[in-house]
């Protein structure tokens, strides 16, 4: 099963707030978020991915 991250969680993991969690959401940026429900969530696969990609282009 996918494990499924709340945005505070994913705010915990980077350290990125979570008003810029938000910001960048409505803008199509940083990690890939889906809205379940009422919930927004992201998989902690795509996280991963998105620290990853940050790392790769400051590289």
């Amino acid at each position: 099963m996918t494990e499924l991250l709340r945005m505070n969680e994913v705010s915990e993991r980077t350290g990125v707030p979570l008003e810029t969690l938000r910001y960048w959401r409505k803008q199509g940026r940083g990690p890939k978020a889906a809205r379940i429900g009422r919930r927004v969530v992201y998989r902690a696969a795509d996280v991963e991915t998105w620290i990853d990609q940050q790392f790769a282009e400051s590289a």
